[in-house]
């Protein structure tokens, strides 16, 4: 087998879709597999790679999919199992990978095999959920909280015992201690990818093996007021534990019992830890999601020290990725403000590694501000107050300036921007220059150029707004420059290193531009630089 066919993730562009959110066909106001079929030409010709669906399995929906009642079932809000086996068909035909999320550290409380282990405390499947007895001066059996607020154990009036839940309560976790559970989700993933999924993101994969003597957490000495009240606590026992590296282990043997399949977790945590999970000898995750940019304060210093550390941090071999946008963040346009999204699109689209983009991102959808009236997300609900709520990035997809944005024909579940008649796929795809425009473009030179695909990460010195660096091959170099102020900034050809032509330029007007001497950027510009490609058009 060709190796580059077995890496097709690495040259890849990952796109994430929230389902209820791209496409309604069906006039419920709720996106649907359907709908996401109709859609895929929009990403055929965006040129991604690959498409990942937030979860679309059978479910109670109180943390909107997170929670499963069915690992192998469709919702029948997304459609059908033939719906299902359809879009794989058609987005393999389009030429596109299918990932899912695979959520394997709880279920939904409605799961057969929760309600099976909640029936006494004997039952076989009582050892596949975490249950303890209370504290012996009453309580619950130890300070884990719940991220959702409150603390992280349940009362069963029934046994008389807790079980854990790092999220809400409805979604119990299960014993990743334990063989058949283990077992149990491995058949899981076998399913999906008998029925030809290319992968799996794993939900919160760092939560998997909590600690065996169920110890306290350690306070949090930087808690602040206005945080989310489970920030009180280090999360130092109940996550992260070394043992869940031999999970994710077998985990990856499962997807390496078939062809060309890739394994990404999702992983918040600090880059000296997140790089543990590519496994000893790699034979963790492939990928597993580096946030880093999702937090970080937007400056041309603060994102170049992000990218030299986590360059440093990667053991010898393992892929980087990188990520601007995501379900659960606030939306990159929001984050750096409207200036900055083509700067913020260069960047994600020139640094070494993958690169996964936002359903919508590529528009610039911005933060949609939720009524109180308005409001699903249950972490907002249960920490009211704190500006915690994720419905703000899940609004629906902005297709044209018809009602509804083209999404629906009936009231959309979350409510639509105020701004979606002007900024939609529609109008962006034949306004020259849009944003849209400027990611269809980065995206062909991408192609284009294989050092923005396997070249060295070089950086250059630099100062002020600028970020500067160059991408190395055998078939080229490409320098990108990066002004991330608020006023023009000027960099010396020196510095760059070689004569160069403007390749492309966020503002889409500079190609073929001969640089000698002085680079100049424009406020909020930023440009690729390199010797003359053939066939980019701007």
């Amino acid at each position: 087998m060709d190796q580059d066919e077995r890496d097709w993730w690495r040259r890849g562009i990952f796109y994430q879709v929230y389902p209820r959110s791209f496409q309604d066909s069906n006039g419920d106001g709720v996106g649907d597999l359907r709908g996401i079929i109709a859609r895929l030409p929009h990403l055929t010709r965006l040129g991604v790679d690959a498409v990942w669906l937030s979860p679309i399995f059978t479910s109670p929906m109180a943390d909107f999919g997170y929670d499963i009642s069915d690992y192998t079932g469709i919702d029948p809000l997304f459609g059908s199992m033939e719906d299902f086996d359809a879009l794989v068909a058609a987005a393999h035909d389009s030429g596109l990978k299918l990932i899912l999320d695979l959520v394997p550290n709880h279920t939904s409380d409605q799961h057969p095999w929760f309600i099976e282990a909640k029936s006494s405390r004997d039952n076989p499947k009582r050892d596949w959920y975490i249950w303890r007895d209370g504290a012996p001066d009453g309580g619950p059996p130890n300070n884990w909280l719940s991220e959702f607020g409150g603390s992280a154990w349940a009362y069963d009036e029934a046994s008389g015992q807790y079980y854990y839940h790092a999220f809400l309560a409805q979604q119990p976790d299960l014993n990743w201690r334990n063989r058949e559970v283990r077992d149990a989700i491995y058949d899981v993933m076998r399913f999906w990818l008998r029925k030809g999924v290319d992968g799996f993101r794993v939900d919160v994969i760092w939560h998997l093996i909590k600690d065996a003597e169920f110890r306290d957490n350690p306070p949090n000495p930087h808690y602040r007021e206005g945080r989310p009240p489970h920030e009180k606590v280090l999360t130092q026992y109940s996550t992260d534990q070394l043992e869940v590296h031999a999970v994710i282990t077998e985990m990856r043997r499962v997807t390496e019992e078939f062809d060309n399949r890739v394994l990404i977790g999702e992983i918040y945590l600090p880059l000296h830890r997140l790089v543990a999970y590519y496994g000893n000898d790699l034979r963790g995750a492939q990928m597993p999601f580096n946030f880093a940019l999702l937090s970080t304060l937007w400056s041309a210093r603060a994102v170049e020290q992000i990218v030299a550390d986590y360059e440093k941090a990667l053991p010898p071999g393992a892929w980087p990725n990188w990520v601007l946008g995501n379900h659960d963040r606030p939306r990159v346009a929001s984050r750096v403000g409207p200036a900055q999204v083509p700067v913020a699109a260069m960047l994600l689209l020139t640094l070494r590694g993958t690169p996964t983009l936002y359903y919508g991102d590529e528009i610039g959808m911005h933060q949609v501000a939720i009524a109180p009236d308005q409001v699903r997300d249950p972490f907002e609900k249960n920490v009211p107050g704190l500006g915690v709520g994720r419905d703000g990035c899940r609004t629906p997809m902005q297709w044209s300036a018809e009602r509804h944005a083209g999404f629906s024909t009936a009231t959309p579940w979350l409510p639509l921007a105020q701004d979606y008649a002007s900024d939609n796929v529609a109008r962006l795809e034949a306004a020259r220059g849009s944003i849209l425009d400027l990611y269809k473009a980065l995206i062909a030179l991408r192609r284009k150029l294989p050092q923005l695909v396997h070249g060295s990460y070089e950086p250059v010195a630099a100062h002020g707004d600028v970020l500067l660096f160059r991408r190395r091959a055998a078939e080229g170099v490409a320098v990108i420059a990066l002004n991330f102020g608020a006023a023009p900034a000027s960099v010396s050809s020196s510095a760059i290193g070689f004569s160069n032509e403007v390749l492309l330029s966020t503002f889409m007007d500079r190609q073929g531009e001969k640089v000698e001497g002085v680079l100049d950027l424009r406020a909020n510009e930023g440009v690729i630089l390199g010797p003359p490609v053939d066939g980019v058009t701007e």
